[in-house]
């Protein structure tokens, strides 16, 4: 009888762990949003998405011990300076295969900004930050239990293909999904039972009308949300990384509407000295600056944007740990106070606001600070357009916005 011997597969070391593990281990360092923390692995980086400074960030998640199991690591202990450059060669080559991401050769002439010296680049791919986003979902919802997600569900009931088991009158416009029984049921019910079952033999059913029935399904809507997510330079400072836990939650967020909602749109708009619209798929990339905040650009920027978008919910989640502290004046100067909340900037703010509650957009607010005067004047943009503030951290925002999200979702809408 023949026999098959299987041996442990002991391939190269390269295929000895997933990159989705080195993706999880690099994610500090893809996501690096400029603060200088002591206690991070990878600050000694200044940030710029470098080949070479890739090549280190590899390295220091091999040494860490976290991707190999006991033998493996064995193994590379071992290694010589040279084998290893060549294994982390064939990383990066894999996570180039993989398209997790992808290198740049630098342009001669182009005159980089900031980066004179001609060093390759590399940016982090739409399935790398799919798969980043897909990780800090599962982190996020982690403590959270169980979670009942899906559609938007509402009170409403509309004509479709999923039935609740009840019917309604056709109406112009609603799916033809034809409830037979119902139907025939009130030609019956009109002309008589004996009329139809013992008359001619070819007599006709005169169906009108007024007797067409058709199946009711629940009515599921749709939601456009903008995130503004403050990058001015208050959110690095004070010895507290507050930005890199916001694009965390701004990944999840992104990859929870995407799998989750299919219907729905996500949009993000930073906000600093002014305000711009990028895709998330650039968000690993944003770093804050010296900029100030100019909220009233930010809110502008959204409508912009929402009034774009045909559907029945729409909201803007706004992460910001500061005052609105600048504003876009009418000859497109920018007018800049750091110094309290400036009365020009305030008042300007909350007139945007107010445009917003008129154009039925919903405001939720998660401010990453406490100071007295800030909590009146977010709890005032929250009264105003109806949404919610949340006084949170950014060891906690994640969980806040994303189960505010839910179960938004889950609540009937009036």
């Amino acid at each position: 009888m023949k026999r098959v011997r299987y041996t442990k597969f002991t391939g190269d070391l390269a295929s000895s762990f997933g990159l989705e593990d080195l993706m999880q281990a690099l994610s500090d360092f893809l996501l690096d949003s400029g603060f200088n923390d002591p206690m991070s692995r990878f600050q000694e980086f200044d940030g710029d998405q470098t080949m070479e400074n890739l090549r280190e960030a590899i390295r220091q998640a091999l040494d860490s011990g976290e991707l190999f199991d006991d033998e493996a690591q064995e193994k590379y202990e071992a290694l010589s300076e040279d084998q290893v450059e060549e294994l982390i060669d064939q990383i990066i080559q894999k996570m180039q295969e993989q398209n997790f991401i992808n290198a740049e050769m630098p342009e001669q002439g182009q005159g980089e900004q900031g980066n004179g010296n001609g060093e390759a680049r590399f940016e982090v791919t739409d399935k790398g930050m799919d798969f980043l986003g897909y990780k800090a979902l599962r982190e996020l919802l982690g403590p959270l239990g169980k979670s009942n997600l899906g559609r938007h569900d509402t009170r409403h009931e509309a004509a479709g293909v999923e039935t609740n088991g009840s019917s309604k009158l056709y109406e112009f416009g609603d799916t033809l999904n034809l409830d037979i029984t119902a139907t025939l049921s009130s030609v019956f019910a009109r002309e008589g039972l004996a009329t139809a079952i013992e008359g001619e033999e070819h007599a006709p059913l005169n169906i009108y009308h007024s007797d067409i029935h058709v199946h009711q399904s629940d009515y599921q809507s749709s939601c456009a949300t903008v995130v503004l997510l403050d990058c001015s330079h208050s959110m690095i400072l004070y010895g507290e990384d507050r930005f890199t836990p916001a694009k965390r939650v701004a990944m999840a967020l992104s990859h929870l509407i995407r799998t989750q909602f299919p219907g729905d749109t996500l949009n993000l708009v930073l906000f600093h000295d002014t305000a711009e619209e990028i895709p998330v798929s650039q968000l690993s990339r944003v770093k804050v600056g010296p900029h100030y905040t100019n909220t009233r650009e930010g809110l502008r920027m959204a409508q912009r944007i929402l009034a774009r978008q045909n559907k029945d919910m729409k909201q803007i989640v706004m992460i910001t740990d500061g005052k609105p502290s600048a504003l876009t004046l009418p000859d497109g100067r920018i007018y800049k106070n750091a110094f309290g909340l400036d009365p020009l900037v305030i008042s300007e703010t909350l007139e945007e606001v107010a445009r917003c509650k008129r154009s039925d957009i919903m405001i939720n607010t998660f401010m990453l600070a406490s100071d007295f005067s800030l909590v009146q004047f977010v709890q005032q943009v929250s009264a105003m357009c109806r949404g919610k503030a949340y006084f949170t951290t950014p060891e906690n925002l994640g969980n806040y916005l994303l189960m505010d999200f839910m179960s938004r979702r889950m609540k009937t809408i009036h």
